[in-house]
């Protein structure tokens, strides 16, 4: 019998070299975010998934983890309390009004309200959403409104901390507790905070 001939390996070009990272993105452009929300809107549960997930800045599988019992009794104001994947310490976030509707208005079709469900139940009714789906539909979601770039589910909760610091002025020592950081390069590191916007600040003539 023959030798075997080898398998030709073929490489995906664009795959990462062994070892390094690929970074995702947060959502920087606010009216891609408004545009996205809109597209959501005949999807309850991807919009609430969605608003959740650029309001308080948990990781997706902290997200995913939610039963309806746990949010059903919400209203603005509340601190909703969830367990740290990584510090497995509780993280209290307060709840804003438009999280609240998007609960709301998710519960109200969801087809298994029970409180121990999944609060983001599959297509199926079964079971929990999983992290590589939810990293899938952002990519969808932002490929819908023409972002260009690394997206994924931990976009989600960069998008609150770029905004945080963008819109809001927070201090970036609240960021870095916030997220577990040790420092400030490293939060703005992970808020892709890039060379040319550090640039941007000197551009201020005083």
């Amino acid at each position: 019998m023959g030798a075997e001939k080898k398998k030709k390996i073929i490489r995906n070009p664009n795959h990462p070299k062994k070892g390094s990272v690929i970074k995702v993105e947060p959502i920087r452009n606010l009216k891609a975010i408004k545009r996205i929300k809109k597209l959501r809107e005949g999807a309850p549960r991807d919009l609430c998934l969605f608003t959740l997930g650029i309001n308080t800045a948990y990781r997706a599988n902290e997200l995913l983890s939610l039963t309806v019992g746990q949010v059903d009794y919400l209203v603005a104001g509340d601190r909703l309390e969830l367990k740290e994947s990584k510090t497995h310490k509780m993280r209290p976030v307060t709840v804003n009004q438009v999280v609240v509707s998007a609960i709301d208005n998710w519960l109200k079709i969801h087809p298994a309200p029970a409180p121990d469900r999944p609060l983001f139940i599959s297509q199926r009714g079964e079971l929990a959403l999983t992290v590589p789906s939810v990293s899938n539909m952002v990519k969808t979601w932002c490929a819908e409104v023409g972002l260009r770039g690394n997206y994924g589910s931990h976009s989600l909760r960069k998008t609150w901390g770029y905004h945080q610091l963008r819109i809001n002025d927070a201090p970036i020592p609240l960021l870095m507790e916030a997220y577990g950081h040790a420092t400030q390069a490293q939060t703005l590191a992970y808020l892709c905070i890039e060379s040319d916007e550090i640039r941007e600040l000197y551009a201020l003539e005083l």
